[in-house]
């Protein structure tokens, strides 16, 4: 169903009553200035705000928001919540309040039966069928259907930070990311798993974490079609059919297609390694490291493969090892698309097009795409034949 913006009909706020204008005194301008004014749909795009509170200086697009505000200064707020004793200063507020608690939402979206508790939010909802975006950026024209998404938006180009966190005075362009950042000072962590009750101080993270009980994976690989739970997993995943290794070595080069292993790899560089064999005295960065490395001691081989028995001391031999039969080829070439079934041996065919030979001979200085041909080679000098 298609609508036109004219096509919906939300009735004026008429819950302020009439009474005295309070703006007597209060000047935005004079007659002449008042011609000069700019209309109110105008307004919205440009955000003049010529009407000011001559008590607090706050300013408005319109009198009728700057009359209905400068009864924070003259009235008592006489109508309290008698839930919460929150105190409003009209009972119609204190009544659009009170739906906080009785969950009532009168007002109905003629297109998809969405319900609202306040009118206006009835109005902006219904700019999503409309497409109406009546707020437009004035520097790159892009348009929104909120005025405070106008205004989120402007500090992009303006550079406004105004929230800023009052421990490390940090600053925000939103009110929101400043009081998530706070809950890093605080703790405060609101968001609970109904399954397991393990808490997270985002939503997000939460969403995360129940696709581990759901078994959700909304992301899929559009090469190979393996799912992930989170978009980051997906990432990186792909980084295994590009090739691409955006992490590197600042000692020695080597690049990575994950930060973590980038990490790990640091570890050779440093002179720490705590992790010792008390067979061998060999020792390791990691303690992970030195567990693979008993196993050649022990002859352990802990990782079986379920359809021929061949078993293995890591599971990664296992995981390469089972390609064999399920012919899983996910590392694929970028130039002409051949897949293969270990990234090593992608990384050799690569040579075949860049012309990379990076072993060569200490003799005659021949240069080959492989370690194995380079020591082949070299078996011509030395007269070994196997």
């Amino acid at each position: 169903m298609c609508l036109t913006a004219s096509d919906i009909k939300v009735e004026a706020d008429s819950d302020v009553p009439e009474e005295e204008d309070p703006l007597a005194g209060t000047t935005p301008a004079t007659k002449a200035e008042q011609e000069n004014v700019v209309s109110e749909p105008q307004l919205l795009h440009v955000e003049v705000h010529p009407y000011s509170c001559s008590v607090c200086s706050k300013s408005y697009t319109n009198p009728n928001s700057l009359r209905k505000h400068k009864r924070v200064h003259s009235q008592a707020q006489a109508f309290p919540c008698d839930v919460c004793n929150k105190p409003f200063t009209y009972q119609n507020d204190l009544k659009k309040h009170q739906r906080i608690h009785t969950g009532e939402r009168p007002y109905s979206c003629g297109v998809c039966n969405k319900s609202f508790s306040e009118q206006g939010s009835l109005k902006k909802h219904q700019r999503i069928h409309t497409g109406h975006r009546p707020f437009s950026c004035g520097v790159c024209n892009e348009s929104f259907t909120e005025q405070s998404s106008l205004k989120r938006h402007q500090r992009v180009h303006s550079g406004e930070r105004p929230y800023k966190c009052g421990i490390c005075n940090k600053s925000f362009t939103e009110q929101g990311s400043v009081k998530k950042h706070q809950r890093i000072h605080t703790g405060e962590r609101p968001y609970s798993c109904g399954v397991c009750n393990k808490s997270f101080s985002e939503q997000g993270s939460l969403k995360k974490h129940q696709r581990v009980h759901s078994g959700e994976h909304p992301y899929t690989c559009s090469i190979c079609n393996k799912s992930f739970s989170e978009q980051g997993s997906l990432k990186k995943h792909q980084r295994v059919h590009s090739g691409e290794r955006p992490y590197a070595c600042g000692v020695c080069n080597k690049s990575f297609s994950e930060q973590g292993s980038l990490k790990k790899h640091l570890r050779i560089h440093s002179v720490v390694r705590p992790y010792t064999c008390d067979v061998c005295n060999k020792s390791f960065n990691e303690q992970g490291n030195l567990k693979k490395h008993l196993r050649i001691h022990t002859g352990e081989r802990p990782y079986i493969c379920s359809t021929c028995n061949e078993s293995f001391s890591e599971q990664s031999g296992l995981k390469r090892h089972q390609r064999i039969h399920t012919g899983e080829r996910p590392y694929t070439c970028s130039v002409c698309n051949k897949s293969f079934s270990q990234q090593s041996s992608l990384k050799k065919h690569r040579r075949i097009h860049t012309g990379e030979r990076p072993y060569a001979c200490s003799i005659c200085n021949k240069t080959f795409t492989q370690h194995g041909s380079l020591k082949k080679h070299q078996r011509l000098h030395s007269g070994e034949y196997p």
